[in-house]
């Protein structure tokens, strides 16, 4: 994704960054520390291959997230966040909350329960 080249504030960058579906699923998935692309994948539950690596690029290219490739076969890759995605990180912790509060305010309790989230 390409930014725009004009903005009337911040926040509208920061928008711009983090928009989709899946920008702030990747961020979180990575809160704990680095994760392989397969760890990832197989986390996010509906993301094709595709897709993760389209997001991962742009994550990347924002400086939210970086990677390290190790040498060897087969080839082994860590995505990990960077100081700005740690930032990211904190935001969208806030944001989970939130989402869980809606949640139980309107009875969607199953949902957390499923996914093992604690409320």
């Amino acid at each position: 994704m390409k930014l725009r080249e004009s903005y009337t504030c911040p926040l509208e960058i920061v928008h711009d960054i983090i928009k989709g579906k899946w920008k702030t699923i990747i961020i979180f998935q990575l809160r704990n520390g680095k994760c392989s692309f397969s760890e990832l994948r197989h986390s996010i539950a509906g993301i094709t291959q595709k897709m993760l690596l389209e997001q991962l690029h742009e994550l990347k290219s924002f400086g939210l997230i970086n990677k390290k490739t190790y040498d060897g076969y087969p080839l082994k890759v860590e995505y990990f966040l960077t100081k700005r995605g740690e930032k990211m990180l904190s935001a969208i912790k806030i944001m989970q909350e939130i989402g869980i509060e809606y949640m139980i305010e309107h009875d969607m309790t199953d949902i957390l329960d499923e996914k093992g989230i604690c409320y």
